[in-house]
C-alpha cells in the first residue's frame, strides 16, 4: 500500500469510526463470528488482530482466551482505537487487551510471540503488492504451528456468475476507491502463497456477495 493510500485509509476510518457498527456490523457480524470460531482460541493464548476496528472481535477473543491470555491489536485509525478502547473498558477487559495504531506491513512485535492472529475484512484493503508483505509480517510474529484466521470478501469461483451487486461493488471499487475501499480476493490462495498450510475454509455470503473464512497454520 502506498503511503498515500495508507493515509487515505486512516482518514476514511477516522471519519466513520463512530458510525461503523451501524454501517457494517449488522451485515458483517455473522461472517466475523464464524471466522472467530474457526480460529479455535483456547484459554491462555496470545492473539494479534490486524485491523481491530471498533473492537468487536477483540472483545470476543479476550473472553475466549481468559485472564491468563492477552489480545493485541493494530489498526490504522486512531479514532477506531478510541472507540474500541471505550467498548473494551465497558466490558471490563482492559487488563487483557493491548491496542495500538500502526502499519501492518511493519509489525512492532517480536518474532514468534503469538499463538494466533486474526484479520476480518482487513486483508482486502491492502494493495495486491502489500498483501504478501502483511502476511509475511504475521508469519514472522507467529509461533511455529500458530494459526492465522482471515475473513474477507472473496472472488467469484470459476463457473459461477457474479450477482448484480457483486458486479456493482467491483465497479465502484475500481472507479471510486475512496468510497468502496476494498475488493474481492482469494484468501486461501493468499495464505498459501505466503507459506501457510490451509487448515479450514468455509464459504458464506453477504447480500449475495461471496465471503470466505480461512485458517492457515505456520509450518
Amino acid at each position: 500500500m502506498a503511503s498515500e493510500q495508507h493515509e487515505a485509509n486512516r482518514k476514511f476510518y477516522d471519519r466513520i469510526s463512530r458510525a461503523y457498527d451501524l454501517i457494517a456490523e449488522a451485515d458483517e457480524h455473522k461472517a466475523r463470528e464464524a471466522g472467530e470460531r474457526l480460529l479455535k482460541l483456547t484459554p491462555g493464548e496470545r492473539v494479534l488482530e490486524i485491523g481491530f476496528g471498533t473492537g468487536n472481535s477483540v472483545i470476543n477473543m479476550a473472553e475466549s482466551i481468559g485472564p491468563a491470555g492477552k489480545v493485541y491489536g493494530i489498526d490504522v485509525s486512531p479514532r477506531m482505537l478510541e472507540v474500541a478502547q471505550a467498548k473494551i473498558a465497558d466490558k471490563g477487559l482492559s487488563d487483557r487487551v493491548e491496542l495500538i495504531t500502526g502499519d501492518a506491513r511493519d509489525l512492532p512485535y517480536e518474532d514468534e510471540s503469538f499463538n494466533a492472529s486474526f484479520a476480518c475484512f482487513t486483508l482486502e484493503l491492502f494493495s495486491p503488492d502489500d498483501i504478501p508483505e502483511v502476511l509475511g509480517q504475521v508469519c514472522r510474529v507467529l509461533h511455529k504451528g500458530g494459526r492465522l484466521g482471515v475473513v474477507s470478501m472473496a472472488k467469484v469461483e470459476q463457473g459461477q456468475h457474479p450477482s448484480l451487486l457483486e458486479k456493482t461493488y467491483v465497479w465502484m471499487h475500481r472507479h471510486f476507491p475512496h468510497i468502496v475501499d476494498c475488493r474481492p480476493i482469494d484468501p486461501a490462495q493468499c495464505l498459501h502463497n505466503a507459506g501457510f498450510n490451509i487448515r479450514d475454509e468455509i464459504k458464506m455470503d453477504i447480500w449475495t456477495m461471496p465471503v470466505k473464512a480461512v485458517v492457515g497454520t505456520k509450518p
